[in-house]
């Protein structure tokens, strides 16, 4: 049976205090819709109908790239109106999820659990017990059956001591949606068409309403201002963390750390308190980050440790490496292993051989550097002319004194060594001595001083 996944999200959010549209304010570092989008995905479903209004072309902007049904509720007359709205492309066979596009948590395995039931009777709700409900919509059962759902504002005082509280999730046949929606009043303290009312619909049609609780009760919380917001945060993240150890890995503090994507991780892996991972990251056996790092979308390989305070982006770290502290490596950086990039050294688009070492203040921006190279503190690759960007090319076995500029484009031979405090601006032949300040001076066949052997 086929299933479609209708997501309201139409709110404007006015308690967000905000210009942004309510489902793409951030949870974990992306859109609350997000998150319900990329949940249905995983549920192998034959289309995502989304019901947009408030800030609707910015919202569908943001998910252009996403293969969904797009329809508008023009006015906010509720939540029934807004299903109503999908009927024009809703099919007439199979079943539809009833998500909303504020409620960012929810699980595959519960929404699974909810269709499993749903199919067998045509109708299923989410439903959670609270020891306080207030506020929400009541489920009324007899004989355990469910029977009804009522709004708080519509309840008796009877009906206000119920605990189990409807979440706005739902499962309900196409056909029936298609016979039930149309027949929806407004005659309620709102004056709102309620989606709700489908329930005593299917009541009166002889079904059953099936239920299902959530795997987590923070799966069903939705968010409408800045403190729930912030409160659904630390829940989920400290869910994530929780995943995070049982599969191994050591959180010094997991209530201060934050994972904003999606995280693979080997064993024995360490992460010290505030550091923050983006977008997808993969860390090797093995690895140690250091407090305050933040790591996006980077690949760090077995035995690497990175210090403290250091900040990654689009990246591949080899193996055996030491990164930072207060170390800054760009999107297109790769570092074969071993290699050692210091404090305050920052690195974009550029290759670094296995074994080379950029210990302090450097810029190394458009480089090739190969195996064994040394780069002095205070080097900078000039590789920007104010229009275009150069490659400087730096060999196997190279020295680079403190304090040189390397004017790209250039390139360094492999032997080769560069006196401190140069600015070279021509290439530099193999094992040769360059040192360039007022002029170039350079020596052929050069013999680098070597450690005396005790």
């Amino acid at each position: 049976m086929s299933t479609s996944v209708i997501i309201l999200a139409a709110g404007k959010g006015t308690r967000m205090r905000s210009s942004l549209p309510k489902v793409l304010q951030p949870l974990a570092g992306r859109p609350l819709l997000s998150h319900v989008i990329e949940t249905a995905k995983t549920l192998n479903v034959q289309n995502i109908i989304t019901i947009f209004g408030h800030g609707g072309e910015f919202v569908q902007d943001t998910f252009r790239n996403e293969n969904i049904l797009w329809v508008e509720q023009k006015e906010q007359l509720g939540t029934g109106h807004a299903v109503q709205t999908t009927l024009s492309v809703l099919p007439t066979e199979g079943m539809s999820l009833i998500l909303s596009g504020d409620v960012p948590c929810i699980g595959q395995k519960t929404l699974n659990q909810l269709l499993s039931v749903s199919r067998e009777t045509g109708i299923g709700i989410v439903t959670l017990t609270l020891e306080d409900s207030t506020g929400y919509g009541r489920i009324i059962r007899h004989n355990g059956q469910i029977q009804a759902i009522i709004e708080h504002k519509d309840a008796t005082d009877d009906q206000h001591q119920i605990k189990e509280i409807n979440t706005g999730i739902y499962c309900v046949s196409n056909a029936k949606l298609h016979e039930w929606l149309p027949q929806l009043s407004n005659n309620n303290v709102q004056g709102e068409y309620y989606l709700t009312d489908i329930i005593a619909m299917a009541i009166a049609d002889g079904l059953r309403v099936a239920s299902v609780e959530p795997e987590f009760s923070f799966e069903v919380e939705g968010v409408n201002d800045r403190l729930q917001l912030a409160a659904l945060e630390r829940k989920f993240q400290a869910f994530q963390a929780k995943q995070l150890m049982q599969q191994g890995v050591h959180l010094i503090d997991p209530a201060r750390f934050d994972l904003r994507g999606k995280l693979i991780a080997g064993q024995d892996v360490r992460i010290d308190i505030n550091v923050i991972i983006e977008g997808h990251c993969e860390i090797g056996n093995n690895v140690e980050i250091g407090a305050g790092c933040i790591i996006k979308n980077t690949k760090i390989a077995a035995g690497t440790i990175v210090k403290p305070y250091s900040i990654f982006e689009d990246t591949l770290v080899g193996e055996n490496t030491i990164i930072g502290p207060f170390a800054r490596l760009r999107p297109g950086t790769q570092l074969a292993n071993d290699v050692h990039i210091g404090n305050f050294v920052e690195v974009k688009n550029s290759n670094i051989g296995a074994g080379s070492k950029a210990n302090h203040f450097t810029y190394l921006g458009d480089t090739e550097i190969g195996i064994d190279s040394n780069i002095g503190a205070g080097t900078i690759t000039c590789n920007y002319d104010g229009v275009n960007k150069s490659k400087t090319l730096i060999g196997n076995h190279v020295f680079i004194g403190s304090n040189s500029s390397l004017v790209a484009p250039v390139s360094i031979g492999h032997g080769a060594t560069v006196g401190a405090g140069s600015t070279i601006t021509r290439d530099v032949i193999e094992n040769s001595l360059a040192v360039e300040r007022s002029k170039q001076f350079s020596k052929e066949n050069y013999q680098r001083p070597q450690k005396i052997k005790k």
